[in-house]
């Protein structure tokens, strides 16, 4: 499959320490995003960050070390994100979505490259 041109980025800005259900929510978003047959989700783990409440979360300090910040990023074709976002609006109770365009320069996969 190769897909190039519009699409959207979806991210979504969470604590580590976030739960769905019994599930960390980070993992319970990919979980998601890979069932309903989105490209790709990316999940990067901050080492320090605060959110609305200004509480700061960082590395530096052994007592919040355990809530770091968590970004998830999704980016696909833009009807795959929007039948996405419903799902994220349950899911995620406390944090942060954001949507932007984005221009798709290359998706592909089974298959190697001829140049590496």
């Amino acid at each position: 499959m190769k897909f190039e041109g519009k699409g959207k980025l979806v991210r979504i800005f969470i604590g580590e320490s976030d739960k769905c259900g019994n599930r960390p929510l980070h993992e319970a978003i990919v979980r998601l995003a890979r069932q309903e047959g989105l490209a790709g989700a990316t999940v990067f783990r901050g080492i320090e960050g605060y959110g609305a409440n200004s509480r700061l979360h960082t590395t530096k300090i052994l007592r919040l070390s355990e809530d770091l910040p968590v970004m998830i990023e999704i980016a696909d074709q833009e009807d795959k994100i929007q039948r996405l976002l419903p799902h994220l609006d349950d899911m995620v109770t406390e944090g942060l979505i954001t949507l932007e365009n984005i221009e798709i320069i290359k998706y592909t996969h089974s298959g190697k490259s001829d140049t590496c």
